[in-house]
Formats: C-alpha cells, sequence, structure tokens
C-alpha cells in the first residue's frame, strides 16, 4: 500500500511564500517522478509541475514559471514545492502526485489527498 502525505497548506497574503511536501512510503521499488497538480472551485484539475527522479528534469505550467520551484529529496521519497510571489489566482487545492514502480516492473499512478492553498489579496 503506497501512501503520499501532504503538508504545507495554508492562507497568506499576495506575493508571500509557501512551501508544499509530498513524502511518499509504502511498498514501492522505485519513483519515475512526481510532481503537483491543482483545483480551484469550478475548475478541472490541471498540471503545475513535475520533477523526474533519474535525471532531475523539471517542467512547469506557464502560469507558475519563475515563481515556483519543485524539487526532491531521493532518501525521503519527498517532494517539494515553494511557491514566491503568490497571487490570488493560485488559490486552489493542490495535490501531490506520484509516479512509481512496482517490483513487477509496472507503473502507477498515486494520488495524496491535497491540501488547500488560499492566497487572499
Amino acid at each position: 500500500q503506497v501512501q503520499l502525505v501532504e503538508s504545507g497548506g495554508g492562507v497568506v497574503q499576495a506575493g508571500g511564500s509557501l512551501r508544499l511536501s509530498c513524502a511518499a512510503s509504502g511498498r514501492t521499488f522505485s519513483t519515475y517522478s512526481m510532481g503537483w497538480f491543482r483545483q480551484a472551485p469550478g475548475k478541472e484539475r490541471e498540471f503545475v509541475a513535475v520533477i523526474t527522479w533519474t535525471d532531475n528534469y523539471t517542467d512547469y505550467t506557464n502560469s507558475v514559471k519563475g515563481r515556483f520551484t519543485i524539487s526532491r529529496d531521493n532518501a525521503k521519497n519527498t517532494v517539494y514545492l515553494q511557491m514566491n510571489s503568490l497571487k490570488p489566482e493560485d488559490t486552489a487545492v493542490y495535490y501531490c502526485h506520484a509516479d512509481l514502480v512496482s517490483y513487477s516492473g509496472s507503473r502507477t499512478d498515486y494520488w495524496g489527498q491535497g491540501t488547500q492553498v488560499t492566497v487572499s489579496s
């Protein structure tokens, strides 16, 4: 059983910063990538950022480039999202995503429970 445990959400004023964390635990062989998605009220879930485990490749949605930074700690199987210069439009529930590889070699998607980020103007 794999679990993704998120932390770090909260309420912040526009221009402020927050750091999200997501730790993966359970029976896995290796991690292919971990990342973040978000869903604002009345909108579909959207991609925010991703980082791969073997080559540290990162990608971001255009609206957060230059403001958000994704990083990882391999030893802790944890991914972080440093969010700076936050805007009210960043308000959403942020979901951690993991693309994990089992001992059989199959890849499976996992999701965290979500953490609320609210940016006040």
